[in-house]
C-alpha cells in the first residue's frame, strides 16, 4: 500500500500561489478581450478615432500634395501646363520629403504642440466672452472702469454711453 502524506505547508502555498497566478491571467486576458471588444464596437459605431497629432499632419500633407498634384493651371495655358503640374509635383514632393523625417522624429512635439494650441484657444474664447459680456452690458454694473460717471442716466433703455464729441 502507498501512502500519501500530506501536503506540507511550502506545497500548499506553491499550488496556491499557482491558483491565483493563473486567475490573475484569466482575469487580464478577460479584461484585454473586452476592451478589444469595446474598441471594435466603437470603431464599428463611430469610424476609426483620429490619431496622433503627428499622424494626422502626415495625413494633411499628404492630402494637400494630393490636391497641389492635381490642380489645373487655367493662368498659364495648354503649353505650360503640364511643366506647370511636373513643377508643383516636385515642389509638393520636396515639401513632403523635408516634413516626414521631422514628425517622425518628434511625434510627441506634435501632440505638445496640439494641447498647447488647445490652451490657447481656450484662454482666448474666455477673453472674448469676457469682452462680450462688458459690450452687452450684462456684466457692467460691477466693472470698475464705468464708474467714473461718463453713462449718461437720462433714458436708461440700454447699456450705451453718451459720447460727446465737442
Amino acid at each position: 500500500m502507498s501512502e500519501e502524506l500530506p501536503p506540507s505547508d511550502a506545497a500548499r502555498e506553491e499550488a496556491a500561489d499557482e491558483v491565483r497566478a493563473s486567475d490573475a491571467d484569466a482575469w487580464a486576458t478577460a479584461c484585454a478581450e473586452d476592451l478589444q471588444a469595446e474598441k471594435t464596437r466603437r470603431r464599428a459605431e463611430y469610424g476609426t478615432s483620429p490619431g496622433s497629432a503627428a499622424e494626422e499632419l502626415k495625413k494633411l500633407v499628404d492630402a494637400v500634395a494630393e490636391k497641389l498634384s492635381g490642380v489645373q493651371s487655367p493662368l498659364l495655358g495648354a503649353v505650360a501646363g503640364p511643366a506647370a503640374q511636373q513643377v508643383v509635383r516636385q515642389v509638393v514632393q520636396q515639401a513632403k520629403d523635408a516634413v516626414e523625417p521631422v514628425i517622425e522624429r518628434n511625434p510627441d512635439v506634435f501632440d505638445h504642440l496640439a494641447a498647447a494650441g488647445n490652451e490657447l484657444l481656450a484662454a482666448y474664447r474666455s477673453a472674448v466672452q469676457a469682452q462680450e459680456r462688458r459690450w452687452t452690458g450684462r456684466d457692467d454694473q460691477g466693472d470698475p472702469r464705468d464708474q467714473d460717471g461718463r453713462r449718461d442716466g437720462g433714458d436708461d433703455t440700454g447699456p450705451g454711453e453718451r459720447i460727446d464729441l465737442d
